[in-house]
């Protein structure tokens, strides 16, 4: 499975929440018109065609040709993962590109995470049982860090290549099950003598 790694540009273009948004609904309902894609945003099918088109140009998504008539335009995403890599020789251009998607990123996923929590009331035995957060701090150097990270996106893409994501329908008693590995250093606590009057 090969994930469309992008470059500054692409970056730049995909840090729009409704793009991410629509290459999110394509990778999983899969192919869609600009008016379905619109129906479900609740948006107007012309602003849903520019941002189709940007993902176009920037190689996100892709025309699904075969789908498609003289009236119809369908479109899919051109793959199913995204790996966004931070380009050391892209300079601050390439930082705030970065910055600017992880932000939205987090944004979402904290969007998403709210809604399971909101569900999770009403969600059968099975599924609440496999809903939850996890959270701890250690005490480490970056390199540290960065082996613990290392170790979290190993065991992902072991997940995917056992589960790959496919676009459409999951099947009888299948649903899509969301999996986010956040790892950041905190900022430090004061120590208790700090703090003390």
């Amino acid at each position: 499975m090969e994930p469309v790694v992008p470059d500054v540009t692409q970056l730049k273009a995909l840090s729009h929440p409704v793009r991410l948004r629509i290459l999110g609904l394509l990778r999983t309902l899969g192919p869609a018109t600009a008016s379905q894609v619109a129906r479900r945003l609740d948006l107007n099918s012309g602003a849903t065609s520019y941002h189709l088109r940007q993902l176009a140009t920037h190689g996100f998504v892709e025309e699904a040709a075969e789908l498609g008539n003289r009236r119809e335009r369908w479109w899919r995403a051109s793959s199913q993962m995204t790996s966004v890599r931070v380009d050391e020789s892209a300079g601050d251009e390439g930082r705030d590109a970065d910055d600017a998607f992880h932000h939205l990123a987090v944004t979402s996923a904290i969007g998403r995470m709210q809604a399971a929590s909101t569900r999770r009331g009403g969600e059968d035995d099975p599924w609440r049982r496999v809903t939850s957060v996890s959270d701890l701090q250690v005490p480490v150097t970056a390199e540290q860090a960065k082996e613990i990270q290392s170790r979290f996106e190993a065991l992902i893409w072991q997940v995917l290549e056992e589960h790959p994501p496919t676009p459409g329908p999951v099947g009888e008693g299948r649903r899509r099950y969301q999996v986010v590995v956040a790892s950041f250093p905190t900022e430090d606590e004061p120590g208790w003598e700090e703090t003390d009057e």
